[in-house]
C-alpha cells in the first residue's frame, strides 16, 4: 500500500509542479551566468521539501478534527475556483 501511494502522491506533485511559478522562478535563477546551478537545485528542492514537510504535518494535525470526506471537499472547490478564476482571467483580461 505504501508503495501505490508514494507513486500516487510523486505522479500528482510532480505534474502540479510542472510549469508553476516555483518552476519558472527556478528556471530564472538558473539562466543567470554567474549563478551555481547546483545552488538553485539545491536550494529550490530544499524549499520544497520543507514546503511539503508543512503540508505533510498540518494535514496529520487537520484530520483529528475535520473528516477526510470535508477535507476532500473543501480541497476539491478551492482548485475548482481558482481553476475558474483562471479562466475568467484569461477571458476577461482587463480584470486580472
Amino acid at each position: 500500500m505504501a508503495g501505490s501511494t508514494f507513486w500516487i502522491v510523486f505522479s500528482t506533485v510532480f505534474l502540479a509542479e510542472l510549469g508553476d511559478k516555483t518552476q519558472v522562478a527556478t528556471l530564472l535563477f538558473s539562466s543567470q551566468q554567474n549563478v551555481s546551478r547546483l545552488a538553485v537545485f539545491v536550494g529550490s528542492s530544499l524549499a520544497l521539501v520543507l514546503a511539503s514537510g508543512i503540508g505533510v504535518l498540518v494535514g496529520g494535525q487537520l484530520e483529528k478534527f475535520v473528516s477526510p470526506r470535508t477535507l476532500n471537499l473543501f480541497g476539491a472547490i478551492g482548485f475548482l475556483a481558482v481553476g475558474v478564476w483562471s479562466l475568467y482571467k484569461v477571458l476577461r483580461p482587463e480584470l486580472g
